[in-house]
């Protein structure tokens, strides 16, 4: 399959893991600051399923962009645009969307350190999104 060539299979597969990391997180319950501080297990989970569902996002708006639309996003925020531009997601979403790329960059690379009440406040954010 070259780059150019849209599957509806990616973006299934892709959907349905989203769909099972956001079932995941739900299952978590409420993920508060302090339930992050206390459980180490519960804060790895949390950051791992956040960092998931922006690369996903990404992937699937990259796939959605370069197939459908002839574009070619070479940062996750751009794949936002393109997604819009592809005619996948209004604007508004993609507005609302960016902002875990930065989350994400932050959690993955540790730039600096952790802010629990920015992952707790992700969550709902990530569940309704």
């Amino acid at each position: 399959m070259s780059p150019r060539d849209f599957s509806r299979e990616v973006l299934q597969v892709r959907l349905g893991l989203m769909r099972e990391l956001l079932d995941d997180l739900d299952a978590m319950g409420d993920v508060t600051v302090g339930s992050l501080t206390q459980d180490r297990i519960t804060r790895r989970a949390a950051e791992r399923i956040l960092t998931q569902l922006v690369d996903l996002a990404a992937d699937i708006n990259t796939h959605a962009a370069t197939s459908l639309g002839g574009l070619r996003p070479t940062e996750y925020r751009q794949s936002f645009d393109a997604a819009v531009t592809a005619g996948l997601i209004e604007q508004e979403l993609a507005d609302a969307l960016k902002s875990s790329v930065g989350m994400r960059d932050v959690l993955i690379h540790e730039y600096v350190a952790t802010d629990l009440e920015m992952v707790a406040a992700a969550v709902p954010l990530a569940r309704r999104d």
